[in-house]
């Protein structure tokens, strides 16, 4: 059958699309064009935020009334368990987040509809399914996504995810491994490992064999040994995981970007411990200060959330100061709303629409200035960049990402293809983008 299958959420949703998509042409299905060549649609849901798990549903709605077999998976199948078909009578099959591999067994039965929520602790199936055809890259084919670290046990008072992807789940190292040595023999020069805390890596279950020092640093160094593979990014961090041996990865093996997504949500102290996040500002400022102790220019983003139930103007002023002297190289900034079942949907939201609006735009005013600071200090210096296909705003132009994840233009001379690493002089800066010429 042909299947398509769309994706909304995170990056790791866009590898198990990935995954999914290598699962069901192993098993003689063909990927369709378009929409309407698919006799199977595929929708894999996101449920951080009601919107995107709106726009899921209703995609699948639209799906079904075109006449499809439609499946939903992904962590809003979990969120809502039987409720799914509550909400899509007519839908073929629903599978959670760690049951994606049992969606080929379940079109060749075809005995709908069909459930498949697994349980929090149960091992993901499809992971390391058919690793001799795993997909090539995710954008270019280039570059592509490789989960490490499945489910979190932070339990953020605001979160949902664990909820919806289990306890934590490190796969085994040599498991990661061998799905990297089969990208890069397929041309991908750069991958991102995933996990909701990856830098917990390895604690919840063993990733090696034997316990020779930090399992994520370990990883780290062993996939740098990879003949052809150029960068290994990693997201998302926790202030905890920024260890010395980390920051001693970061200094003896190059092809590990230096670019750290590490959130923060709040400078205040008492937000911070409202929410379960098991750091203080200082902390967080202490993880920074040993990236940026041997590498001035090592850039760090951050996610930050305004309007958190009780958050006062003091609390909002502290999570400013704190970003000033973090100095991040950019931050995404999100207005708080309850998700159901989390422990701060039992507070009042008692911040007003336009307040968290208000707060939003204030700290956004602050990241443009202070991006536009750090990159201006970086004009007359040479970038190494990995050259991403052309600009999005200028087909002239080519774009790419230097090691620091800074998007980077310059104008296209004919003489670099996807996937080359150029050196690019920066002429010009801005505050999430810089520009530059080749360097012949």
């Amino acid at each position: 059958m042909k299947f398509l299958i769309h994706t909304y959420g995170c990056q790791m949703n866009v590898r198990d699309s990935e995954a999914v998509e290598a699962l069901l042409i192993a098993a003689g299905h063909e990927k369709a064009a378009e929409e309407n060549d698919a006799e199977v649609v595929i929708i894999n849901s996101c449920t951080v935020r009601q919107k995107a798990e709106e726009k899921a549903v209703g995609k699948a709605g639209n799906m079904i009334a075109a006449g499809k077999i439609v499946g939903l998976m992904g962590c809003a199948v979990k969120r809502m368990g039987k409720d799914t078909f509550k909400r899509l009578p007519k839908l073929h099959f629903a599978v959670a987040p760690r049951m994606f591999g049992t969606i080929p067994k379940i079109l060749a039965e075809k005995k709908f509809p069909c459930l498949e929520l697994g349980d929090d602790g149960v091992v993901p199936t499809g992971m390391d399914a058919h690793p001799d055809i795993t997909r090539n890259g995710t954008f270019a084919a280039v570059q592509s996504y490789v989960t490490v670290l499945l489910g979190c046990d932070n339990r953020c008072s605001y979160c949902i995810v664990p909820d919806v992807r289990g306890h934590e789940y490190s796969r085994p190292a040599k498991e990661v491994i061998a799905e990297v040595e089969c990208l890069a023999k397929r041309g991908v020069k750069e991958v991102c490992l995933l996990g909701q805390s990856v830098l917990r890596y390895g604690i919840r279950n063993k990733a090696w064999d034997d316990e020779k020092g930090e399992a994520f640093p370990r990883l780290l160094r062993e996939l740098s040994k990879i003949e052809g593979l150029e960068r290994i990014r990693f997201t998302s961090a926790h202030p905890k995981g920024c260890t010395g041996e980390l920051v001693d990865v970061y200094k003896t093996c190059p092809k590990v970007c230096r670019h750290l997504h590490l959130p923060v949500q709040s400078g205040s102290d008492r937000v911070l411990k409202e929410m379960g996040r098991h750091y203080t500002r200082a902390e967080y400022l202490a993880a920074i200060k040993k990236l940026r102790d041997f590498d001035p220019e090592f850039a760090i983003t951050t996610d930050v959330i305004v309007g958190y139930p009780g958050e006062t103007a003091q609390d909002f002023e502290e999570t400013r100061t704190l970003m000033e002297e973090a100095g991040f190289d950019n931050a995404f900034v999100f207005k708080y709303s309850p998700r159901p079942g989390t422990r701060s949907a039992a507070l009042e939201d008692d911040v007003t629409k336009e307040e968290k609006e208000r707060r939003d735009q204030v700290l956004l005013a602050d990241q443009e200035a202070r991006g536009q600071k750090r990159n201006d200090a970086l004009i007359g210096t040479t970038r190494e960049v990995m050259v991403e296909g052309p600009s999005k705003r200028n087909k002239s132009r080519l774009s790419g990402r230097d090691s620091g994840n800074r998007i980077v233009v310059w104008e296209d001379d004919g003489t670099a293809k996807i996937g080359d690493i150029v050196k690019i002089l920066i002429s010009e800066a801005h505050p999430q983008i810089l520009i530059g010429e080749i360097v012949k």
